[in-house]
Formats: structure tokens, C-alpha cells, sequence
């Protein structure tokens, strides 16, 4: 206790740059340090397995299931010291204000703190949504109780990804390849990408054409004097459009009472409308109104970051991390539309301030969520204070990414209380008579915008690039009926149809939305996990299912059809908001899932078939791995089977002959390893051709001359190769397969290639390597410039290379990928340099490694010097000891949760002599049966 009188305060928070915004906030009095995120989890593998649990048959899977589902907490390796700290400021103070983020993490973060650094002093829970003085002060004088029911939805929830995980990785392990994860949510979102695709395979196009024509209006008019219209009935039958074929088949749908083009009937239409009579038949013309948007919540947000700053979920998230942390924005993980009175406030002053009081409406906007599920409604994210930064002000302090979506974020909110954008739409149909007494019907449609409205701030952008912008106008001469019109321009246009757009993190952010599966806190984790564990790729912004992902989708479909369920999903999202609320108990809810129940209701398949321990061990036997690793593409040509197989090496093609003998069916011929970058929808007919008779199957080059042995192209493990009898070389990486010529293939059998001896008589040969082409001596190497190079690169010039410095290689000093310049907090200087595990920033002193979407090019220095005070934070890394030594036993290493966790934590000053812990409750119920958890690693993941 310190010796003077005043009363001095302990507030921690999660993160360091928080733990600084507020030290600003609060006076001398109050000391404020972060736990550094999550200070407790489950056991990620064997070793943090506490010395006297490794003998439970439960402790591998860090959930004793068979008495109540007690977790077993573990302190993280990397918090171990910055505990130490805690527990030693928590004695030194005389009030403690757990002040972590103000929904379900946040809150069992604050509980984990409170069990682990067990104070004797009074201890409070403050909260709050914004960083600003007010708030913080506010949540000060404030403080409430930890919400237990909100504690007991986080710990039911990551016991339950942790049973997930552990339960169904195995499965892909020993069914699919080895080292894959399942999750609660990842499969299911893989599952939706891997039906998009599945969409695109079956596509097949259709075409149809229509004319558009450029008409103009006879004489002097206002406006535009000429207009563009479309095509749209030929006498009296609506012309095909694309919504009008079937994806399958590319032919019209069943009772499609339209009339399909093709190029010939166009281009003759076309002609025989040359020169006639066009006339108006039509004019409608009706009222524009455009509300604003709702302000963003955390998946609209990511969505609009994705297509206007094209940011990908972690990056943006990461960003608006930041900008709250600083005090900048308000809370940004939150499904809730609402904005505060003093929001509300300060958004109209702005209005009425930037854009004029006719810009304001007669009353505050108000905004109802569609988001299914919604839970933990704090505000929307909005500019935080009573106050609103406008973009212009904050440009001295923010810069980059923060910069440009603080200014999303601040025209989002602004708009979201203008007035309506209002104007006019108009729709005009004219008529010409071919000469062949053809009526053709043409339409043409305009829109202006009178007032804008909210729109002088904001306009959502659209997942199709090639939708026309919210604010676009289209302006039309004034028409009325029966006014003839010359015809400038008449122009057969051709379309086809296109499959549906694959999806990118925006889009899949919010289907996940729509279906109530996962929540705002794990959406941009979810992107980035499925990308991680190899189950999708980007290409651009679009998301691309492995072969492997549509390996693990089929055996959920086919054996474990509820765990990657849609409903199903979004209905454990609703269990756990019940827990939150304190509606239904957590144990009940695992003991249903895990273990079944007799009770169980209609929908819940997996209670009533005995639970998931159940589901994944007794139906191990009837899962077909050759099965689920095989994803069937179409009949060739000739009658076979085009069928994709995921191989432990890779994914490969395999023709099947029917009625085919095994051995015919593997014959190499048959078989072609898919390159690395080949999408599942781009292997078509063609595709699969060009690559069995490309470079893939086998076929003959012709004989070499020198030795009469046949040259023969194949397909292998590592890509195409040339073989002549014992001899064999890969093709360059400029080489094609289906180029390749019989001269090209004796070059390539020819290497190594030796060059000659230096003067010592060592030899000296030409290869080709996987990183290039090269020479050597002994051990030591030197790059060729290019694999033309090894053909014909002499004695001397070989022995030059060999004599000048290595550039590259072991030995040779690499330099920093780049120089960043001072860090804002020490002054240090900053480089980017490349490790053997990626690229890393470092100080000289500690270093870190780049994150996610973060590359060389497009860290900020505001971000590698928060990454650095997060590692200083942490402290030196541990040297490695020689021995292994045996773990000290304190409670504080790791500990099962013991009785009466909800009572302590009901008052504001936990009991000095009592330690809070798990419910009493938890003993009811649980199963007698010892659970032997099926063996896992930290590769099955929590979600």
C-alpha cells in the first residue's frame, strides 16, 4: 500500500495503446495496464497440460466432460510475466477496475483477470463503448458487477468449438490428409463457399442477343437530343434475357414465353428497321426517394471497407481497432444500428454546419436492425465524442488506412441523419415497323435526382462492379406519347450469361449475416481462418475453394450432414444468446450436444442420434475416404469417367474406363496432377483435354537420335518431366507442354551439364534447380541469369561467377526489405527485415512478425510500433533451458474451476479467503461414463 492517504486505482485494460489513450484520460491517482488480450485458454497441446493432469484420460482435450464439462485453464507462456505484474500492482492499490471490451470476450477476460490475480481489494467492472474523457470518466464513476451470464455464453461457447474441433479433426485427419482443422463456424462457412463453386461447375452459358439503338429527337429541343434504348419485345413477345435461361443448361426455362436472338435474327432486324418510323408509345413517369443508410454495425462496415477501400476483413478490423483504441471511433465489434441522443445530436449540427439546414430532417432518424440474432447492442460505430472530427480536421494526425476509414465512418454516420435523396424516374417505350411488318418494342428508362439528400455525403457502393451508383443520373429529352424520333444507330449486341459471382470476404461476411451464423466478433477471425487452414484462396478480392475444401464439405454433407447445417448453426448461436441471458443453463446445453438426450426436440438431430462423441466414433468405419476424396467432373468424349482426386501430394485428374481393371484405371496415362492455381470451375472439358494432352498423361516426343530410345513426356508428382530410358528432367518454368518440341526435350535430358575443371581439377557442373538454373563446385553455387545459361555458359565464365562474392544464399547478409524511419515511441529506428519465418519488424532490440494482410509495402509505422509495444510489453523471450524442468504447482499455473463461481462474483468485493469458481450446479447431471477424448492437437481449431 503506498504510504501516503490517497486512494490509488488499478485499471486494466486489454491492450497497450488502449492502456495509454486512457492514462490520458484519468488522473495521477489511477494506474493503467493492459492484460495484453486473453490471459486464460484451454491447453493448445500435451505440453501446457499441467504436470498433475497429464494422467486424466480428459486432460488432452482440456475439458473434464464427464464432470459437468470443467474446463481446464491454462495461463498463456507469453502472459505468464505480465500476471506477475498484475499481481503485484493489485497489491499495491486499493481499488481494482477491470475495464476490458463490453461484450462476451470482453467479459470473461475481466472474470479470467479476477480468478487469476485473485485481489484482496474491491473490484469493479467499468465499461464503456468510446474512448473519450467523458466516457471514460463516466464509466469511472459508474462501475457495475461482472455480468456472469455473459461469462458463462463465452466459456460454453469455446468449450463447445473446443469439443467441435477436437472431436471432428481426427475424422478429416485419418479420412481427408493429415494436419486439417473442422470448426463450428469455418465449416460451415466453407461449406457456403464451396456451393458457390459447385453453382459455377454446373453453369453453362447461354447466349442471346437484342439491339440497342441510339435515337434521337426530331428538331430543337432542351435537354439531350439523343438517348440510348434497348430491345425488349418483338411483336408482343418479351425478348430473352439472361434471368430467363437455366444455370444447368443454358437453355430457356419451361414456359419462358420469349423470344431468343441469335446473332443472324439481330444483325437482320437490325437491317430491316433502318430507316423506318420510330414513335413514343409510352411515357411513365414517377417519384424518386432514396432513404440513407443505416449507420455501420461491425459486418456492413467490413463489407464497405472490402469494396471501397478494397481492405480485406482482418485489415479492417485491425484498423478500427486502432482508430477505437485512440479514441477515435466508438466500440467496433456490435450488430446494433442505434445511435446515442448526444450522437444523434452531433450528427445534425454537422449536417446543418457542412451541408445546410435543408439538408437535416424535421425529426431524428431512427434505425431498426435485420441482423438475425443481434446481441450485445451497444451503439453503431460511429466518430466517437459529443462531437464529430471531421475528416479535414483529423488529417495532421491520421494517415493511410485509419485516415481513409475514419472517413467512411464518418460520412456513414453524417448521412445516416440527412434528409431523403428525392428526383424522378422515368420510363419510355417506343415502337418501329420493320419491313416485314415486324413490331419491335424498345425501352429506355432515365433518372434525375432533384434533391440529393444524403447523398452529398455517402453512396453505398455494391458487391457488382458493374452496378450503376446509387447517385448515378441518367437524363432523358422530354418525350410524350406519339413523338417520332430518328433511329442515329442500330447495333446487334450479344450477351451471355454469366455463373453467380463468387464470393469475397464482403459478400461472405454477410451471407454468414443473413443466415445467423457467427457474430461480429468472429467474422474477420472466420476469413482469415479459412484462408489459413487452405480450405479457400484469394484471387483478387474472390474467395476460391480448394480441392481440399470440397474433400472436407463432402464428408460433413455425407456423414455429419447437421454439424455444417445452416440452421442448425445458426440455432447454437441462438442456445448461446439464451445462456447470455440467463434463460437456459450451459451444462445442460453441452451435456445435449456432446453426450445426446432423450428429450431432445425435433431439430435437434445430433441430441437424439447420442450426441457428437457418439456420431464421430461409432461411425468412423462407414466413412469411404477414396469416396470423400472424389469430386466427379463429367463423361469425356469417349465414355469416361473425368473425376477429381485428392492425393496426399495434391489434387490430380483421373480418367475411370468403365468396366476398366484397377490397373488400367491407374496406368499413368490416366492420371494428371492439377497445377497450383487452377480453379475447381476452370477445369472444363477443354481444360481437362489440354491438360492430359499437354503436359499431363504420357506422350511420345519421338526417339532420340543418339541412342534410338524413345523420348516420352509425363505427368508427375512435381509437374511435367521428360524421360528417355534412365534419364530425366523437368521442364523449365518457361516451358510449356504443349510446346514442347523433341530438340527442347534432348536439352533437357542432357543436364547436369559439365562444364569442364578448374585449374585444382575439381569439377564444375550446370544445373537446374528449384530455385533455378545454377553452377557448381563442390559446395559451392553460384545463379545463372537465366536457363538458357546452362546450355551454354563456358569455363571461364563459370569460373568468374564462382570467384565473385556470394549475393545470395547462406553467408551473404540480406539487407531490410525496408527502412521505416524513427518509432513515434522511442525513437528507435525501424526496418522490415526477412526472417526465416516471413518478414518481421524490428527495433534492434525486439522484433515482430508481420500479421495477416500486412506485407513489407503497406505497414504503417503507427502499426509496427504498436506491434513493438506489444513485445516489450511481454518482456525478453525466456532463454531455452538444457533440462527440462518440472512445473512449479501453484494454483496460478493452471487451475480447474471450483465450486461457487457465480456467488463470488455477484459483489463488487470478492471474499478475502474465498476464491471464486465454477457453479455448484455443474455437478448435476454429468454422466457417469468416462469420456477417453479422441486425440487432438492445436490444429483442430475453436471456430
Amino acid at each position: 500500500m503506498p504510504s501516503d492517504a490517497r486512494t490509488t486505482r488499478l485499471v486494466i485494460v486489454e491492450s497497450p495503446s488502449k492502456a495509454k489513450t486512457i492514462a490520458g484520460y484519468l488522473g495521477p491517482d489511477y494506474l493503467v495496464e493492459a492484460s495484453i488480450g486473453h490471459v486464460r485458454d484451454l491447453p493448445k497441446n500435451a505440453d501446457e497440460v499441467p504436470e498433475q493432469y497429464k494422467g486424466e484420460s480428459w486432460a488432452r482435450l482440456g475439458v473434464d466432460v464427464d464432470n459437468g464439462f470443467h474446463p481446464l485453464y491454462v495461463i498463456s507462456a507469453d502472459r505468464k510475466q505480465q500476471i506477475a505484474k498484475l499481481k503485484k500492482l493489485a497489491k499495491e492499490v486499493d481499488e481494482i477496475f477491470l475495464a476490458t471490451d463490453e461484450d462476451r470476450e470482453g467479459e470473461a477476460i475481466a472474470w479470467h483477470l479476477l480468478e487469476t490475480i485473485k485481489p484482496k481489494v474491491p473490484v469493479h467492472r467499468m465499461v464503456f463503448h468510446e474512448i473519450t474523457r467523458p466516457a471514460i470518466q463516466a464509466a469511472v464513476a459508474n462501475p457495475r458487477q461482472i455480468d456472469q451470464n455473459l461469462v458463462d455464453a463465452q466459456e460454453a461457447r469455446r468449450i463447445l468449438d473446443r469439443l467441435y474441433g477436437y472431436e471432428v479433426s481426427p475424422v478429416l485427419w485419418k479420412k481427408v490428409m493429415p494436419k486439417l482443422s473442422a470448426g463450428r463456424v469455418q465449416s460451415v462457412a466453407t461449406r457456403i463457399v464451396v456451393e458457390r463453386e459447385r453453382q459455377r461447375m454446373a453453369f453453362r452459358t447461354a447466349e442471346y442477343w437484342d439491339i440497342n439503338a441510339l435515337l434521337a429527337v426530331q428538331g430543337q429541343v432542351e435537354g439531350p437530343r439523343q438517348f440510348g434504348a434497348t430491345l425488349i419485345a418483338l411483336n408482343g413477345d418479351r425478348i430473352a434475357t439472361g434471368k430467363d435461361f437455366e444455370p444447368t443448361t443454358g437453355r430457356l426455362k419451361p414456359g419462358a414465353a420469349v423470344v431468343q436472338l441469335d446473332e443472324g435474327g439481330a444483325r437482320g432486324l437490325a437491317a430491316r428497321l433502318e430507316g423506318q418510323n420510330f414513335t413514343v408509345t409510352r411515357v411513365e413517369e414517377k417519384p424518386y426517394r432514396r432513404r440513407p443508410y443505416a449507420p455501420f454495425i461491425t459486418s456492413t462496415l467490413q463489407q464497405e471497407a472490402a469494396r471501397k477501400l478494397r481492405m480485406s476483413s482482418a485489415q479492417a478490423m485491425r484498423t478500427a481497432q486502432r482508430l477505437y483504441e485512440e479514441g477515435y471511433i466508438t466500440y467496433m465489434r456490435t450488430d446494433s444500428v442505434n445511435l446515442s441522443e448526444t450522437a444523434i445530436a452531433a450528427a445534425r449540427r454537422q449536417i446543418a454546419e457542412l451541408y445546410g439546414e435543408r439538408s437535416v430532417p424535421p425529426e431524428p432518424r431512427r434505425y431498426t436492425g435485420k441482423v438475425k440474432n443481434a446481441q450485445e447492442a451497444h451503439e453503431a460505430i460511429r466518430p466517437a465524442g459529443d462531437t464529430f472530427r471531421t475528416p479535414a480536421e483529423l488529417a495532421g494526425e491520421l494517415s493511410g488506412d485509419a485516415f481513409r476509414l475514419y472517413e467512411l465512418i464518418w460520412r456513414r454516420t453524417v448521412a445516416s441523419q440527412m434528409t431523403d435523396a428525392v428526383g424522378n424516374s422515368i420510363s419510355v417505350r417506343i415502337r418501329a415497323v420493320s419491313t416485314a411488318q415486324e413490331e419491335a418494342d424498345f425501352g429506355a428508362t432515365g433518372k434525375t435526382i432533384t434533391e440529393p439528400g444524403f447523398l452529398k455525403a455517402y453512396v453505398e457502393s455494391s458487391d457488382d462492379e458493374n452496378a450503376e451508383a446509387e447517385d448515378a443520373e441518367r437524363r432523358l429529352p422530354n418525350l410524350v406519347k406519339d413523338q417520332r424520333l430518328d433511329a442515329d444507330e442500330l447495333n446487334a449486341a450479344g450477351h451471355h450469361t454469366s455463373p453467380p459471382a463468387r464470393y469475397t470476404e464482403a459478400s461472405l461476411v454477410k451471407a454468414m449475416e443473413e443466415l445467423g451464423i457467427g457474430r461480429p466478433s468472429t467474422y474477420s477471425s472466420i476469413m482469415q481462418t479459412i484462408q489459413d487452414r487452405g480450405y479457400v484462396e484469394k484471387r483478387g478480392q474472390a474467395l476460391i475453394p480448394t480441392f481440399i475444401a470440397f474433400a472436407v464439405v463432402n464428408l460433413m454433407e455425407k456423414h455429419y450432414p447437421r454439424l455444417v447445417d445452416y440452421g442448425f448453426t445458426a440455432a447454437m448461436e441462438n442456445d448461446l444468446d439464451s445462456i447470455a441471458g440467463g434463460v437456459h443453463a450451459s451444462l445442460d446445453f453441452l451435456t445435449a450436444f456432446y453426450f445426446g438426450s432423450q428429450k431432445a426436440g425435433e431439430d435437434d438431430a445430433i441430441a437424439r442420434a447420442g450426441g457428437l462423441r457418439k456420431m464421430v466414433t461409432e461411425n468412423l468405419g462407414d466413412i469411404d475416404a477414396r469416396l470423400i476424396n472424389s469430386i466427379p467432373l463429367f463423361d469425356d468424349d469417349e465414355g469416361r469417367h473425368i473425376v477429381v482426386r485428392v492425393g496426399r501430394y495434391g489434387p490430380y485428374l483421373q480418367r475411370q474406363v468403365p468396366g476398366a481393371s484397377e490397373e488400367q484405371t491407374n496406368d499413368p496415362s490416366n492420371r494428371v496432377s492439377i497445377p497450383e492455381g487452377v480453379a475447381p470451375d476452370e477445369l472444363t472439358p477443354e481444360k481437362v483435354e489440354e491438360l492430359f494432352l499437354g503436359g499431363s498423361g504420357e506422350r511420345s516426343l519421338g526417339e532420340d537420335p543418339q541412342t534410338g530410345v524413345d523420348v516420352v513426356l509425363k505427368s508427375g508428382r512435381f509437374g511435367p518431366y521428360v524421360e528417355s530410358g534412365e534419364r530425366r528432367g523437368s521442364l523449365f518454368r518457361s516451358q510449356s507442354p504443349n510446346t514442347l518440341t523433341l530438340e527442347q526435350a534432348i536439352q533437357l535430358l542432357s543436364l547436369p551439364r559439365v562444364v569442364g575443371k578448374d585449374p585444382e581439377g575439381n569439377e564444375i557442373t550446370a544445373k537446374n534447380g528449384r530455385y533455378g538454373p545454377y553452377v557448381q563446385r563442390g559446395t559451392d553455387s553460384r545463379s545463372l541469369a537465366s536457363e538458357d545459361q546452362l546450355f551454354t555458359v563456358t569455363l571461364d565464365e563459370a569460373l568468374a561467377l564462382l570467384a565473385a562474392p556470394k549475393t545470395r544464399g547462406r553467408g551473404a547478409a540480406k539487407p531490410p526489405l525496408r527502412e521505416m524511419g524513427a518509432d513515434p515511441a522511442t525513437e528507435k529506428p525501424l526496418v522490415i527485415k526477412d526472417g526465416r519465418f516471413g518478414p518481421y519488424v524490428t527495433d534492434g532490440e525486439y522484433n515482430a512478425s508481420l500479421r495477416g494482410d500486412q506485407t513489407p509495402e503497406n505497414l504503417t509505422i503507427e502499426q509496427a510500433s504498436e506491434m513493438l509495444a506489444e513485445k516489450r510489453a511481454k518482456g525478453p523471450a525466456p532463454k531455452k533451458r538444457a533440462a527440462k524442468k518440472a512445473p512449479a504447482k501453484t494454483a496460478d499455473a493452471a487451475a480447474k474451476k471450483t465450486p461457487a463461481k457465480k456467488a463470488a462474483t455477484k459483489k463488487a468485493t470478492p471474499a478475502k479467503k474465498a476464491t471464486p469458481a465454477k457453479k455448484a450446479t455443474a455437478k448435476k447431471a454429468a454422466p457417469a461414463k468416462k469420456a477417453v477424448p479422441a486425440k487432438a492437437s492445436a490444429s483442430a481449431s475453436a471456430e
